[in-house]
C-alpha cells in the first residue's frame, strides 16, 4: 500500500471521498492512504453516513488530521473491517503514548469526548475510507477531544506517518497471510 503525508493544508468537505481522488491529486496509483491537516466541514449534502443525515448531524472541526484511503478488489464488508483496523491502529498508537482511549465501533473517545469521525463506503471502482481526528476541540458540534488541544500531541505529521506505516504494514501482512497457507479439503 502506498502512503503519503500531504504537506499543504486541505479543507476536508466530503467530496474528497471519491474514486481516484488520491491518484488524480497526488499520483498514487492503486491501494493507498494519505494524511493531511485542515479544517473539516462536511455539510449534510456531502455526507455518506445516512444515519448522520437523518439525525441532522453535520461534521465540523476547526482543525483535523484526515486520513483517506482507497483500496481496490475488496467488498464493502471487508472495507468496513479495514476501516475498523485503522481505528484500532490509531487507538494503539495513542495508547503507546500513554493516552487512555475508548473505542466504540469506528469512534474513538477520550474521557467520553469524541476524538474521531470515520466512514467507509463503496464507489463503482473501490472502497473509500475517511478517518478524521480533531486536532483542536473548540468549535466542534459535539463534546470533543483534540490531539493537540487536549492530548498535547504537537508532532501531528510524525503521528500521522506512524499510523500510516502501521496500517500499511498490517494490510500487506494480511495479504501475505492469505497466500502463505495451504488449502485444506474435507476427508
Amino acid at each position: 500500500m502506498q502512503k503519503k503525508y500531504i504537506e499543504k493544508e486541505i479543507k476536508y468537505i466530503g467530496s474528497q471521498l471519491s474514486p481516484h481522488w488520491i491518484y488524480k491529486n497526488f499520483g498514487l496509483k492503486g491501494d493507498s492512504i494519505v494524511a493531511f491537516v485542515g479544517e473539516c466541514k462536511v455539510d449534510l449534502t456531502e455526507m455518506v453516513d445516512i444515519e448522520d443525515v437523518i439525525n441532522n448531524e453535520p461534521i465540523y472541526s476547526k482543525s483535523m488530521l484526515s486520513f483517506i484511503s482507497e483500496q481496490f478488489g475488496i467488498g464493502l464488508t471487508e472495507g468496513v473491517l479495514r476501516q475498523r483496523l485503522l481505528i484500532c491502529i490509531i487507538k494503539e498508537v495513542l495508547e503507546q503514548r500513554g493516552i487512555r482511549v475508548k473505542r466504540s465501533g469506528d469512534d474513538l473517545f477520550i474521557d467520553g469526548k469524541k476524538l474521531s469521525v470515520s466512514i467507509a463506503t463503496k464507489s463503482i471502482t473501490s472502497i473509500l475510507i475517511h478517518t478524521g481526528l480533531n486536532i483542536v476541540s473548540e468549535g466542534a458540534p459535539v463534546a470533543a477531544s483534540g490531539l493537540k488541544s487536549d492530548l498535547g500531541i504537537s508532532d501531528i505529521k510524525e503521528f500521522a506517518l506512524e499510523v500510516m506505516d502501521k496500517y500499511s504494514e498490517e494490510i500487506e501482512d494480511i495479504s501475505f497471510a492469505t497466500v502463505k497457507v495451504r488449502g485444506v479439503s474435507e476427508t
